[in-house]
């Protein structure tokens, strides 16, 4: 079993920047981990996702504004999201996998209880 946790999030203006940050515990040899965002009446979305060795992929719409990484001693995935807009605004979530490379897609195992972003313009 994996527990994940999710911080960091707020309220911003739209053009600020937040980062995320993940934690987590139990068994934590996580080869797939990633961040998805579901805003209200919306499907989830991927948003960023990496592997144990580093590799990342990135929704378009974030590709160049967010950035993901790991911290493996930590146990930590981070999410630093700059030039934050308005349709940024929804819960964001932190998800992991031992299995299948899902990339972006949402069929991890493992998912955290989520952290509220709110964006203003």
């Amino acid at each position: 079993q994996v527990q994940l946790v999710e911080s960091g999030g707020g309220s911003v203006q739209s053009g600020e920047s937040l980062r995320l940050s993940c934690a987590a515990s139990g068994y934590t040899y996580t080869i797939y981990m990633g961040w998805f965002r579901q805003a209200p009446g919306k499907e989830r979305e991927g948003v960023a996702a990496i592997d144990r060795d580093g590799r990342t992929s990135y929704a378009d719409s974030m590709k160049g504004r967010f950035t993901i990484s790991q911290d493996t001693a930590k146990n930590t995935l981070y999410l630093q999201m700059n030039s934050l807009k308005p349709e940024d605004t929804a819960m964001y979530y932190c998800a992991a996998e031992n299995v299948i490379n899902w990339g972006l897609l949402p069929h991890y195992t493992y998912w955290g209880q989520g952290t509220q972003v709110t964006v203003s313009s």
